[in-house]
């Protein structure tokens, strides 16, 4: 699918990290891009930046994503694109210290906003996009975020490891009960970037998680991933397939 000013698309976890880097990318290119975010500060000025729009939508909430969605097909017509960035996520061991329990109420939000909160955006993106007009032979597209942690999760990464291997599980079939509508289906699974979280670390840290990549010995840069997100909205045949985007990291325990 081409990328140009009559493509909309929608971003979330777009006010920063892989989600603002993403939007960047595609108003670069000439999309309409529409911001799904909590941080209403953070996403009004990205989307002033790009010359998009930004919506206040809690992904995991039916009524949010149902007035978000609303909101964005409003300004730009319906969307084409879906990048699901949104996430959280919580280091918390199994049995803690003083064998305290992993709380549950944590462990049920990171499923709920990771991998409950991606199938809400789909389902209710694509149910809108099902009705248009196709484009070059499909519909749209859909980027899912994973994460290596769903292969390589570690101390810690109960939780997130587990929402995360519920996105790359539920990408083929959800690639093939979209098929029918023409709407393409693909998940990234990135390993150490660059992100908010990770910029507040002593570069002496970032220098050492960095150093355990293999190639490029270093964290992954925002841009590259959205450089991702671009190549598969453009090659028609990749469906329903998940990208590992790691430098060939695989994840100690610790």
């Amino acid at each position: 699918m081409n990328i140009d000013n009559v493509v909309a698309a929608i971003v979330t976890g777009g006010a920063s990290g892989l989600g603002l880097a993403t939007a960047r990318k595609l108003a670069a290119e000439g999309a309409k891009v529409a911001i799904f975010d909590m941080n209403e500060e953070a996403g009004r000025r990205a989307a002033e930046e790009i010359g998009g729009i930004f919506v206040s939508v809690n992904v995991a909430d039916d009524a949010s994503v149902d007035a978000g969605l609303a909101a964005a097909q409003e300004r730009h017509g319906v969307a084409r694109i879906l990048v699901n960035c949104a996430g959280v996520a919580p280091a918390v061991k199994t049995v803690g210290k003083d064998n305290v329990p992993h709380a549950l109420d944590v462990f049920a939000r990171t499923i709920s906003v990771n991998l409950v909160g991606t199938f809400n955006m789909i389902s209710k993106f694509a149910a809108r996009l099902a009705a248009a007009d196709e484009i070059d032979g499909e519909r749209g597209v859909i980027v899912n975020t994973a994460s290596v942690a769903a292969y390589d999760g570690q101390i810690g990464q109960a939780a997130y490891s587990a929402s995360k291997g519920g996105v790359v599980g539920m990408t083929l079939p959800i690639a093939r009960d979209l098929a029918q509508h023409k709407i393409r289906v693909m998940t990234i699974a990135p390993g150490i970037f660059l992100t908010p979280m990770l910029e507040a670390f002593p570069q002496s840290v970032q220098d050492a998680l960095g150093a355990m990549v293999p190639h490029p010995a270093r964290l992954g840069k925002p841009a590259e991933y959205a450089q991702l997100v671009e190549a598969i909205i453009r090659n028609p045949m990749l469906n329903g397939e998940v990208i590992r985007l790691d430098g060939a990291i695989r994840m100690a325990p610790r």
